[in-house]
């Protein structure tokens, strides 16, 4: 029986955010029988580490820096260890990735680029087309970003391929938990505290909001490891006057019960990638309202499946919102539409069957690589 292909996932960090999240999916969904998936934090742990499989198999570098010669010597021997073929670098980590790769077994790296803003950032530095000339294959969460790495001339575009973010395993959770707020007002953001995710442009928004529906209630739920930004926020929350209107929850591991509480689902970024939020908003089914920015408007079906607005338009986002709290069934026959449209385009196998044949390419129809479809 052929030996399963070593595949290593590299991330910087295992935070509750949306790469984090995509990662966590990859190993612990990965076909078995073709792959052994391993997983490499290059600076630190997280709480989303609590979530792998129990077969995967784990390093922690704790690096300081690109050149931490202990780290990078221990990712060399783990690599040596357990045959890996492949290594999967997430962001940044492709720095780390690419050292890595120079040293035998020379394991094939693939960078899979998952920050939406990269798009909009004019040509690559110089240190990342470096990186990038090393690279086997680059996959990009958004199809802006696969278009900028073959513009740039980054890539080839044959070794460029854009593959959208999954939803892993959602159990059919139906318990609620306690909120603030009252049934048929209340506003969840699922979107760590970050000045790319502008919040200051949703507050804005719910200023005017809460004139029409004073019972309306946001919730925030995401990381609070940015102070500068929290600090921001809550500034804003006490000069507008909105402390009763809004809670922050901060990370929470009952995501999935706060959005079966809640009766709409926004987000307000400036940039986007690929958004794990809203493939929870739904599969929870709930009515989204996002800015048009990274892939938000396909997942949105062109606003068939949620309503669309520019980035940094308060007047426009609050609108949206008002619709939505007006008309319950608006909001039914979105949250269904949304639903139906994550589960039947981001389908989790066929997506990773997707991943198995970009793995497949960049080993070259090697003798050790995995078959081009995975059928069950």
């Amino acid at each position: 029986m052929q030996k399963p292909c070593g595949v290593l996932h590299l991330t910087d960090t295992l935070v509750a955010g949306g790469k984090e999240r995509v990662v966590v999916n990859l190993v612990n969904h990965l076909p078995r029988e073709w792959y052994q998936p391993l997983l490499c934090t290059t600076r630190c742990d997280g709480p989303l580490s609590k979530e792998l499989a129990s077969d995967v198999i784990s390093l922690h570098l704790g690096r300081r820096h690109l050149l931490y010669v202990k780290a990078l010597r221990l990712l060399v021997l783990f690599i040596r260890q357990h045959n890996i073929q492949i290594l999967h670098a997430h962001g940044p980590s492709v720095f780390v990735a690419t050292i890595a790769g120079l040293f035998p077994p020379f394991p094939a790296v693939v960078w899979h680029i998952h920050d939406g803003g990269m798009a909009n950032s004019g040509p690559p530095s110089l240190a990342y087309r470096l990186m990038a000339r090393r690279a086997k294959g680059i996959i990009t969460v958004n199809q802006a970003l696969a278009d900028w790495v073959c513009l740039t001339s980054l890539m080839p575009s044959d070794r460029v391929d854009y593959f959208p973010n999954f939803i892993g395993t959602y159990n059919e959770i139906r318990s609620k938990t306690t909120l603030p707020g009252d049934e048929g007002c209340r506003i969840v953001c699922l979107a760590n505290l970050l000045p790319v995710k502008d919040h200051a442009t949703l507050l804005r928004a719910m200023s005017q909001v809460i004139l029409e529906h004073p019972k309306a209630h946001l919730v925030l739920v995401g990381s609070t490891g940015d102070t500068d930004c929290l600090l921001a926020i809550e500034k804003e929350i006490s000069i507008a006057g909105l402390a009763q209107h809004i809670s922050i929850l901060g990370y929470r591991k009952d995501v999935l019960s706060i959005l079966r509480t809640c009766d709409i689902g926004v987000l307000s970024s400036k940039a986007e990638g690929f958004p794990m939020a809203l493939l929870e908003y739904g599969m929870a089914g709930l009515p989204t309202v996002a800015t048009q920015v990274g892939q938000c408007p396909e997942v949105l079906d062109y606003g068939r499946a949620g309503m669309l607005v520019p980035p940094g338009s308060p007047d426009q986002l609050a609108q949206a919102l008002m619709e939505l709290l007006r008309s319950p069934e608006r909001r039914q026959c979105l949250g269904k539409q949304l639903n139906l449209h994550v589960q039947e385009t981001y389908n989790q196998q066929r997506i990773l069957e997707k991943f198995c044949q970009f793995y497949r390419k960049v080993l070259g129809g090697s003798e050790n690589a995995v078959p081009f479809f995975i059928r069950h």
